[in-house]
Order: structure tokens, then C-alpha cells, then sequence
């Protein structure tokens, strides 16, 4: 049973992310939840929750920022960086500090670079048309039989 859920959760995830940018979009809202749980956590002091939001966070940061490639548009890339840095280094001041403003910052800064990549991976992903399946006759009122 629990391999099923495991593998069905597979085939989500990688037909969610069928390609990069789809993928980065994900990483940015995973980013963004666990901010929120942290910046949560915080304001409930619950510490071990708040540790575990941030490394979730700092490690979806760290692979964005390890996977930049530096020799393909170097100064987006460069600028990201950055970023990612400036972040991570927020993020870190917070979960010190136990301040929930710097967590929200942060969520700010990736909810605005996330439209973006949403934006970009609309653009690439081909739209398929509306159209509906013609209906079967003797099929509308039918529930779905499962096991026989």
C-alpha cells in the first residue's frame, strides 16, 4: 500500500514537472510554505517546527542556487545569486533571531520571482484546446465502478 501512494506521488510530481521551469515553480512554492510555516512557528514559539520549516526553506534555496548556471546568462545568473544569498543569510537572521519579519521578506522576494517563473512556464507549456469528449449515450448518470 505504501509503495502505491509512493509511486502514485512519483507520477504527480514528475507529470507536474514535465519540464524545468515547471519544476522551479514548485521549488519556489515549496520555498514559500515552508517560510510561512517558520514565520508560524515563530510567532507560536514552536522551536522544532521552526527548525525544520527553515531547513526545508534553506535547503530549496541552496539547490536553486547550486543548479544556477553561471555561464549561460551570466548576469541574470549572477543576479540570482545574489539573491539567493541575500535570502539565505535573512532567513538564517530570522530563525536567530526568532523575528518572523525577515521569514516574511523573504516569502515576499520569492512570491515575486515565482509570478515571474509562472509567467515564463505558461508561456512554454503548448495550451491544448477546450473541447469536451462527446458523451457516450446510457454514460451521464453512471457512477464510476471500480471493482466490477
Amino acid at each position: 500500500m505504501a509503495y502505491d501512494v509512493a509511486r502514485n506521488t512519483y507520477q504527480e510530481i514528475e507529470a507536474n514537472a514535465s519540464n524545468g521551469l515547471q519544476l522551479v515553480v514548485m521549488l519556489y512554492d515549496g520555498a514559500i510554505r515552508f517560510l510561512n510555516d517558520a514565520s508560524a512557528c515563530v510567532k507560536r514559539r514552536d522551536l522544532p517546527g521552526k527548525v525544520l520549516a527553515v531547513d526545508r526553506a534553506l535547503a530549496i534555496i541552496g539547490e536553486l542556487q547550486a543548479t544556477l548556471k553561471m555561464d549561460e546568462g551570466a548576469h541574470i545568473s549572477s543576479s540570482l545569486d545574489g539573491l539567493y544569498t541575500y535570502m539565505t543569510q535573512r532567513i538564517l537572521d530570522a530563525s536567530l533571531r526568532l523575528d518572523p519579519a525577515p521569514f516574511d521578506e523573504v516569502v515576499r522576494l520569492l512570491a515575486n520571482l515565482n509570478n515571474g517563473w509562472k509567467e515564463i512556464a505558461q508561456r512554454n507549456t503548448p495550451q491544448m484546446p477546450n473541447s469536451q469528449p462527446a458523451a457516450v449515450p446510457g454514460t451521464e448518470e453512471r457512477p464510476l465502478e471500480l471493482f466490477g
